[in-house]
C-alpha cells in the first residue's frame, strides 16, 4: 500500500480549486496537482465516494446507512454523534446547504485490522468555504465505524468567520 510521507500531508495553509472532481482510482495515470489524489482500494473508495456524493444530495438518512450500528460521527468542536439515527438527525439539523469535496485520499490498515482513510478536501457552506480533513475508520464489512472531521484553518481565520 502506498503511503504519503508527513511532508506530503495536507496542511492548513494549502488551498484547493473550487471545481469538484471525482476521486481517482489507483490505476489511473498521473494527474496534475489540481486533480484529486487517491491511494485507496476500489471497494473502500466506493464507500468513501458514496459518503461524499450522498452528502452533496442532502440524503442524510442514506449517509447514516453507511455507518455500522455503533458508528460515530465526530464533528469539529462537538461531542460524538453515535448511531445511524442520531447521525441522520444531526446532519439534517447541521449540514443543510453544505457541500463537501474530496481532494486527496490515503488508506492505511490499523493495528486492529480496521481500514483507515484520510481524506483532505473542502466544505462549502452558504457563507464560507474551509479546508477539512476527514478520518474514516471502516470495519472489514466496509461499514463506517467513525468519521472524525478536522477543520484545517488557522484560528485567526475561524475567528473572522464569527464576525
Amino acid at each position: 500500500m502506498d503511503r504519503v510521507s508527513p511532508a506530503d500531508q495536507v496542511t492548513a495553509d494549502q488551498t484547493y480549486p473550487d471545481t469538484a472532481q471525482p476521486m481517482l482510482t489507483p490505476d489511473q495515470p498521473d494527474q496534475t496537482d489540481a486533480q484529486p489524489e487517491s491511494q485507496i482500494d476500489r471497494e473502500t473508495e466506493a464507500v468513501i465516494q458514496q459518503y461524499f456524493e450522498t452528502f452533496n444530495t442532502g440524503n442524510f438518512a442514506a449517509i447514516a446507512g453507511l455507518f455500522a450500528p455503533e458508528g460515530a460521527l465526530y464533528p469539529p468542536f462537538e461531542s460524538a454523534v453515535v448511531g445511524p439515527d442520531a447521525i441522520a438527525a444531526y446532519l439534517n439539523q447541521e449540514a443543510q446547504g453544505m457541500t463537501i469535496e474530496a481532494r486527496q485520499c490515503v488508506q492505511n490498515l490499523t493495528e486492529t485490522g480496521e481500514i483507515e482513510v484520510q481524506v483532505a478536501g473542502k466544505v462549502q457552506t452558504p457563507l464560507f468555504g474551509v479546508n477539512v480533513r476527514w478520518l474514516f475508520e471502516l470495519n472489514d464489512r466496509l461499514e463506517i465505524l467513525s468519521v472524525r472531521i478536522k477543520l484545517l484553518a488557522a484560528l485567526e481565520d475561524l475567528l473572522k468567520l464569527k464576525q
